[in-house]
């Protein structure tokens, strides 16, 4: 009887877990001579990791990410411009608490999405918010709100996320308008929320990327200002496992790739 009452209890708690677990915490409890205490901690902490579990979940789900890839799977031997030290300190999630920007710059394929998405989903694990977009999506996003008439309703969307990381920044240029919209998104995030942002083109190539080095300066002001840039220079992580199967000729590769490292 009590066992029952105690369920109905859990059900209008909302403590799904609790309700679960207590017949084997119960079990347990009986058979290790647990104290009351003991058990009570069990229970609450079972509800409390499941819950976490849940909200992880589902902010994986709202984040929008490519995939998920840990930090931890990132290879640094074969990366070791990607400087470990500098991620390790980034993994703390020191700079989210700071509402600091992170700045991943390099070539194509040579993780610098692996990385900005291991530091979303590390955040998210830890109880933060994040939500991902190509700037290519981002620029289609800003048009699209434009000619509807809602931009400010989508500025301020963009403004909730603990984390925004904007991938693949230099892939293509920005008329002005779009570029004034990008320049309002960064500065409403400044010293408010943290800004994940990949880049195949360096600093002194987004004049180029926003059509207008006033624009590009603005933008890069708010950016860096509180922030951690990694500059990426090597070989390409999909090029690699095209040399091993054999499908690639690695001599232009090799051209290819010292002509983007500079």
């Amino acid at each position: 009887m009590i066992t029952q009452t105690l369920k109905e209890a859990f059900e209008v708690l909302n403590l799904p877990h609790m309700a679960a677990v207590y017949d084997h915490h119960a079990e347990e409890a009986s058979r290790d001579s647990i104290s009351y205490l003991e058990f009570l901690d069990k229970l609450l902490w079972a509800e409390i990791e499941a819950k976490k579990a849940r909200a992880t979940s589902t902010n994986l789900k709202l984040a929008k990410l490519p995939y998920v890839k840990t930090l931890d799977s990132f290879d640094f031997e074969f990366q070791p411009s990607a400087n470990q030290r500098k991620v390790n300190e980034l993994k703390t999630l020191a700079f989210v608490e700071r509402s600091e920007n992170v700045v991943f710059l390099g070539p194509p394929g040579v993780g610098k999405t692996h990385l900005a998405v291991g530091l979303a989903v590390e955040a998210i694990r830890n109880g933060h918010t994040a939500y991902f977009l190509s700037a290519h999506e981002l620029i289609s996003m800003i048009r699209e709100n434009i000619e509807s008439g809602r931009i400010h309703r989508k500025l301020k969307a963009l403004n909730k996320p603990g984390i925004l990381i904007i991938d693949e920044v230099g892939y293509a240029a920005m008329e002005d308008e779009v570029a004034n919209y990008f320049f309002q998104i960064v500065s409403n995030r400044y010293e408010k929320g943290s800004i994940i942002l990949t880049s195949n083109k360096s600093y002194g190539s987004w004049g180029d990327v926003f059509g207008n080095n006033v624009v590009a300066t603005a933008i890069l002001d708010r950016l860096l200002h509180h922030s951690t840039t990694i500059n990426i220079k090597g070989d390409s992580y999909r090029i690699k496992e095209k040399k091993k199967a054999g499908f690639y000729d690695v001599s232009r590769y090799e051209t290819d790739s010292n002509d983007l490292n500079g």
